[in-house]
C-alpha cells in the first residue's frame, strides 16, 4: 500500500473506534464519571477528613491522581478488548485481514481508539475532581507523558485480551480478576510508606503502582518510587505488548480457523 492509503486506512479505523464509544456515551463515558464522583464524595469528603494529611496533602488531593489514572486504565483496556472481540464475533475483522491494510495499522487503529476513550474519561474525571478539591500541576510534561503512555500500554493489553477471548465472559475475566486488584493495590488510596517493609517490597511487583505514582508526581510533586524507573517500565511493557499483539495478529490467533 502507498503511504497515503495506509494513512487513510489508519484514520478510518481510528475514527470508527472513536465514533463507537462516543455514539453510546451513556454506556462508555457516563458510568465512570458517576463512579469516580462517588469515590470523591465517599473516600475524599467523608473518610478523608478523618484520615488527615498524607505526604503533606489532604487525602482528597492525594487520591485524585490515582483515581484519574484508574479511570484511564480501565477504560483504555476495556474499550479495545470489547471492540476487537466484537469484530471477531461479528466476523468483520476478516474483512480487514484480507485487505492490503498492514496488520500494524490495524493494531494501532484499535489501540489509539482505546487511548482516545481513556484520555476522554480521564479528562472528564479531572474536571469532576475540581468540584471537590483544588489541583495544581507540578510537572505538565511528566503528567501528559505518563497518562498517554499508560493509556497506550493498557490499550495494547486489551488488544491481546480481545485476541484470546472466545466469549464475552472472557473479555471481563482479566479486568475483574487481575486489573481491578492491581489498581486497588497500586497505591491509589494510600502511600506504600504506610505499609510494613515486607509489603512495601511486595507492592513494588505491581506495575500499576509505578504509573499511579509517576502521575501523582506530575500533579502533586510527590511519589513513593523513582519516576524515571516508572517511565522505563511503561515503555518496556509497551514494546512487549505491541510486539506480542502484532505477532498474534500476524499468526491469526483466535481469528483464523
Amino acid at each position: 500500500m502507498k503511504n497515503s492509503e495506509i494513512w487513510i486506512a489508519f484514520y478510518t479505523i481510528l475514527v470508527r473506534e472513536i465514533r463507537r464509544f462516543t455514539r453510546i456515551w451513556p454506556q462508555t463515558l457516563l458510568p465512570p464519571a458517576i463512579t469516580m464522583s462517588l469515590y470523591f464524595a465517599i473516600f475524599g469528603n467523608f473518610i478523608g477528613d478523618r484520615i488527615g494529611l498524607m505526604d503533606g496533602f489532604s487525602y482528597m488531593q492525594y487520591i485524585v491522581p490515582g483515581l484519574i489514572m484508574m479511570s484511564v486504565i480501565t477504560n483504555s483496556y476495556s474499550n479495545v478488548s470489547s471492540s476487537f472481540f466484537s469484530a471477531k464475533f461479528q466476523h468483520s475483522i476478516q474483512e480487514l485481514l484480507v485487505s492490503p491494510t498492514p496488520n500494524w495499522v490495524i493494531l494501532m487503529g484499535y489501540v489509539l481508539g482505546g487511548v482516545a476513550r481513556g484520555l476522554c474519561v480521564g479528562f472528564i474525571v479531572t474536571l469532576l475532581s475540581l468540584f471537590f478539591t483544588q489541583l495544581s500541576i507540578e510537572n505538565l510534561f511528566i503528567t501528559v507523558l505518563v497518562i498517554f503512555l499508560t493509556a497506550v500500554m493498557f490499550s495494547l493489553g486489551g488488544f491481546v485480551n480481545g485476541i484470546y477471548a472466545k466469549s464475552f465472559d472472557d473479555v471481563s475475566i482479566v479486568p475483574t480478576f487481575i486489573l481491578t486488584p492491581l489498581t486497588y493495590l497500586g497505591g491509589v488510596f494510600y502511600s506504600i510508606s504506610l505499609l510494613p517493609d515486607f509489603w512495601q517490597g511486595f507492592s513494588l511487583l505491581n506495575p500499576v503502582l509505578y504509573m499511579v505514582n509517576a502521575f501523582r508526581y506530575g500533579i502533586l510533586g510527590v511519589s513513593d518510587i523513582n519516576v524515571y524507573w516508572a517511565l522505563i517500565m511503561v515503555l518496556v511493557f509497551i514494546v512487549v505488548f505491541f510486539w506480542y499483539g502484532l505477532y498474534l495478529l500476524n499468526r491469526g490467533q483466535g481469528i483464523r480457523s
